[in-house]
């Protein structure tokens, strides 16, 4: 389905908006991880719903425990949204580990782990 610009800006700005509350240290709840950062909001086109994507450095459980603090923490986030962009309804917040950077440091793992092999295997073909 195809998404609309105004559903696009939408996101842009409620993206904008929590990482600005993270920064500035609006979301109090010691279990945010301080190594958290807003990749992308995709926003339904009716505008209703909100799927927040996370960035979050660190082990499972903090990653688990930052996300359930930020869905704790939604009322606010909403009621921030509100104030600062005039919409008449906030979308419904929420939130999901973004995965993107471990799998992009996984596939480019990989691919060095390939570019060693045939080296290796063509340092070993020059020996002989």
């Amino acid at each position: 389905m195809q998404k609309n610009y105004r559903s696009g800006r939408l996101g842009e700005e409620i993206r904008k908006i929590i990482s600005n509350m993270m920064l500035r240290g609006d979301l109090k709840d010691p279990d945010i991880s301080p190594i958290t950062s807003v990749t992308a909001v995709d926003v339904t086109s009716d505008g209703s719903y909100a799927t927040v994507y996370l960035s979050i450095m660190g082990t499972d459980e903090e990653k688990k425990a930052t996300v359930a603090a930020l869905k704790r923490a939604a009322g606010f986030i909403r009621n921030n949204i509100g104030k600062a962009v005039k919409i008449r309804h906030v979308p419904e917040l929420t939130f999901k580990i973004d995965t993107t950077l471990e799998y992009g440091m996984h596939i480019s793992k990989l691919i060095d782990d390939l570019n060693k092999d045939a080296k290796k295997s063509g340092d070993d073909a020059n020996e002989e």
